[in-house]
């Protein structure tokens, strides 16, 4: 059983005109753009550039993806309590088309990226030859394409809708949402996991795992869910939702956040275990590679992307708490990178971590353009679905 709740009028449902965030599109594109430029003249080589921004790039990408398969599920699902927080997520998932235009530095830079089985040298590669039927550029080319149009298409679908049900109200949508999340998750699934394999795994393609399309997914829903908390955080913070999205709401994003940090920690292992229990050189490549001060990352890994969130989540104080819970919100999001730091990163640099200034304006520059992108839905449209039939459920919802 739940308390009763009352929706507050319709102007408080709205990102308030004078809000700071209002600013972020511009300032957003500027920075990421500026950010961009200056990363391409830093980096010396270009190889430094490429790899630092598909680093960057799938970083952001899994954020936006993860905020995707949190609205495909809750349709899924058909659950109410997640209603008032369900618009954040399709706003944090609705970038997903800039991701084209994103991409176009990767496809540009393909032949350095992947030179290993795009580059000439491959043709004398029996292992790289053995796998040409799938590893080769136009196959490459077309599902990457084929990716990011599955993924504009299911973004634009269930967000364009939901904003529509905010005027036409009913249930035809919200049956019409449910029906079509099933197909849905089925092709999100498919495309992340190759998506995962085309551009991180083939970075090496002697090295193999059948365990890496998970790998990549279980990587993008924590640090999603983690931001999916923050932003509703951060909202709060300035005053809005905040009598809507309530501390029984934060506990359950918590709980994700922390149920999918042990989902990842259980991938890793897996992987990790099976590898080294077969021995199999063309398997262990990926660690052998990721010696000296890489290994002090992996091990960081462990403890800050698995025990340290893990023990701290746990109490159920903490997730219901703003500042604990957007303290370990920020940390899991930080953590999400460097793992996608430490799979990317090492086949440029082998010999040890170097940190330099493309690393940094890669990063700082993508998460600009998503947070432009974002913040610019936020301010298009209600910030509540205000008239989903489970609205009220999710208003009184309560935790036992």
């Amino acid at each position: 059983m739940g308390h009763h709740a009352t929706l507050p009028p319709a102007e408080e449902l709205q990102l308030p005109a004078d809000h700071p965030w209002r600013k972020v599109p511009t300032v957003g594109i500027v920075l990421g753009v500026v950010c961009f430029v200056i990363a391409w003249f830093a980096g010396g080589e270009h190889g430094q550039f490429l790899h630092s921004y598909l680093a960057a790039f799938l970083f952001t990408l899994g954020l936006a993806l993860g905020s995707l398969f949190f609205t495909l599920f809750q349709h899924a699902a058909s659950a109410g309590w997640s209603v008032v927080v369900r618009r954040t997520a399709e706003n944090l998932m609705a970038p997903l088309p800039v991701f084209i235009l994103l991409f176009i530095p990767i496809f540009l830079g393909r032949h350095e990226l992947y030179h290993h089985w795009m580059g000439e040298h491959a043709l004398h590669d029996k292992i790289v030859q053995g796998k040409s039927a799938f590893l080769n550029e136009g196959f490459w080319m077309v599902r990457a394409a084929g990716y990011l149009t599955i993924w504009t298409l299911l973004s634009w679908w269930f967000r364009s809708n939901s904003v529509a049900q905010d005027t036409e109200g009913g249930e035809a949508i919200t049956r019409r949402l449910q029906s079509t999340s099933y197909p849905g998750i089925m092709a999100f699934a498919l495309t992340i996991t190759f998506a995962g394999i085309d551009w991180a795994m083939s970075l090496d393609p002697h090295w193999y795992s059948t365990m890496w399309g998970v790998y990549y997914f279980a990587n993008s829903i924590v640090s999603a869910f983690a931001l999916l908390g923050l932003t509703l955080l951060l909202l709060r913070e300035r005053g809005v939702l905040a009598n809507v999205v309530t501390k029984e709401h934060y506990h359950d994003i918590g709980k994700f956040v922390f149920a999918f940090t042990v989902f990842w920690a259980y991938i890793g292992f897996s992987q990790y275990f099976l590898i080294w229990y077969a021995n199999i050189p063309e398997e262990t490549m990926f660690y052998s590679r990721r010696g000296g001060s890489w290994s002090v990352l992996g091990a960081t890994l462990m403890i800050g992307h698995f025990a340290i969130p893990f023990l701290f989540l746990m109490g159920r104080s903490i997730k219901r708490y703003g500042r604990t819970l957007k303290t370990a919100c920020i940390w899991v999001i930080a953590f999400c990178f460097l793992d996608i730091y430490y799979v990317v990163m090492p086949m440029l640099h082998g010999e040890g971590i170097t940190v330099t200034a493309p690393d940094v304006f890669c990063l700082v520059g993508m998460l600009s353009i998503y947070a432009a992108v974002v913040t610019r839905f936020i301010a298009s449209a209600a910030l509540i679905p205000v008239k989903d039939p489970r609205l009220q459920e999710s208003l009184a919802f309560t935790n036992f």
